[in-house]
């Protein structure tokens, strides 16, 4: 099972940091990056596997919001985000 991250804001330090290290302490594992800095703005999707995850992602996303809390950050699984995309 994988869960789709997304990270956008106002380009700051410690952004991956932050996000990476609070995936981890849920025992998710990032499979994924992708990263741009477009002038100032940040923007960022991980695809992260969270079989071994410790909390929900609802849990994660919250702690996300908490540690970055000038970006705007989702966090939903897989097949909710293949669902929203298809044509």
């Amino acid at each position: 099972m994988r869960a789709v991250v997304t990270v956008i804001g106002k380009d700051q330090t410690g952004i991956l940091a932050g996000t990476s290290t609070e995936i981890y302490k849920a025992n998710g594992n990032i499979v994924e990056v992708s990263q741009s800095v477009l002038q100032d703005f940040f923007a960022m999707i991980m695809l992260v596997d969270i079989t071994k995850m410790t909390m929900s992602l609802e849990d994660l996303q919250k702690k996300l919001r908490a540690e970055l809390t000038t970006m705007d950050i989702h966090v939903m699984h897989e097949d909710i985000f293949n669902s929203m995309h298809r044509i």
